[in-house]
């Protein structure tokens, strides 16, 4: 549904044709695969068509009829020439929860992808098979369904949320053909407030936002303000699909009392050389403080001695953390492999899980400090600052 756009200024513009032949074309195909289930018997109501189709059955909501939906995209973070690449969980999260909290302020429903795009960089098996092993093998699959990732029910007991599947495409393009210009409008570089307040947005049944060229987190500007953050950094980890969670809790259940620190190295510990052949790196401390000598240092005054830690990495070189053995008792995922394997199919519900585990420790030490009162590992700013600087090792 990535249509130009055409509300700009405030003032709506005519329909364009491609947005009226992409509506067409999805309510035609929707009515023809129903209509071509109901010519097989005449007793298949409309709630078992759609339950033979894949879509659970669920009750009519007296409010549907009174609902508004915002649309982002058919793929999260997907900045328009760049869609043919993704980023990792963590900055996708920083986009989808911009979305939903957009939602939340618009009282609307957020349509959100059904599918989430797996970045390769962040989706091989070495973590979860054996601790710390070097191996390249990766996930064969590029993308997974949103809803092996999040529990929407549960989400949505915060914010309204549908996906953007043929259930779901049906009842709303239908409900829009029918409203003719009030149905859609496509906004780009408009604030959440007009959207709000201006009549022109207020009354369409789906706000499009796919004509932006930026990522969904760039619209999203005045984060830096605390005051108008409606949904904290936890909301979404703590939005885990129900087996995810289940699993989490079996794994802090046979960890009992224990301390946990992530240690993110690989994709960050990537270096250049300058024009007369020195290393530059956009964290020149960090390779330094993620090793198991700076990181036994750096905890010691959090941290006692005899702690069961739980380390979350993506640091791929085997026994990497074991000199830190001779002072704690190391746990990994893939310690847990009997409760992991079963369920897990890829890297970002193997963090969302260990998420959850680090979440429930007593002590948790991240690898760069988001926030004042964080304890971390390494004083370099998380943020990318584009100044490329000489590692330091000493």
């Amino acid at each position: 549904m990535a249509i130009h756009p055409r509300i700009t200024g405030g003032r709506r513009q005519g329909p364009l044709p491609l947005k009226n032949a992409l509506l067409a074309a999805i309510t035609v195909a929707a009515a023809v695969s129903i209509l071509c289930l109901l010519s097989f018997t005449d007793t298949v109501s409309f709630t078992d068509t759609l339950a033979f189709l894949g879509f659970p059955p669920r009750e009519v909501d007296k409010r549907d009829s009174n609902r508004r939906y915002l649309y982002w995209g058919r793929r999260v973070d997907c900045p328009g020439k760049h869609c043919g690449s993704c980023a990792g969980l963590g900055h996708q999260e920083s986009s989808l929860r911009c979305a939903l909290e957009e939602a939340l302020f618009l009282d609307r429903v957020l349509v959100m992808p059904s599918r989430m795009c797996l970045s390769s960089v962040h989706n091989t098996k070495g973590i979860l098979h054996s601790s710390n092993a070097a191996t390249e093998q990766r996930w064969e699959t590029g993308s997974c369904a949103m809803e092996s990732l999040y529990d929407l029910d549960l989400m949505s007991r915060t914010v309204p949320v549908i996906l953007d599947n043929p259930r779901s495409w049906y009842e709303i393009i239908s409900r829009s053909t029918k409203l003719g210009e009030a149905g859609v409008v496509d906004v780009q570089g408009v604030s959440r407030v007009e959207l709000k307040e201006n009549p022109n947005y207020s009354s369409a049944l789906l706000i499009n936002r796919t004509a932006s060229p930026l990522a969904w987190f760039m619209e999203c500007k005045d984060r830096t303000k605390r005051s108008s953050v409606m949904l904290p950094y936890t909301f979404l980890p703590t939005m885990a699909t129900k087996k995810l969670r289940n699993a989490a809790n079996k794994m802090k259940e046979i960890l009992g009392d224990y301390d946990a620190i992530h240690v993110r190295r690989g994709d960050l510990l990537k270096n250049r050389k300058d024009r007369f052949g020195v290393e530059r790196s956009l964290h020149p401390y960090l390779d330094r403080d993620t090793r198991p000598e700076f990181i036994k240092k750096r905890i010691a005054k959090w941290i006692r001695p005899g702690r069961t830690l739980f380390i979350a990495s993506n640091e791929r070189t085997p026994g990497f953390f074991s000199p830190l053995s001779d002072r704690y008792k190391l746990a990994y995922s893939s310690n847990f492999s009997s409760i992991l394997d079963p369920i897990i199919e890829n890297n970002y519900q193997l963090f969302m899980v260990e998420r959850l585990i680090m979440q429930g420790a007593k002590k948790f030490v991240k690898t760069m400090k988001e926030f004042d009162k964080d304890l971390a590992l390494c004083d370099d700013p998380k943020k990318n600052t584009k100044n490329w600087q000489e590692p330091v090792y000493t």
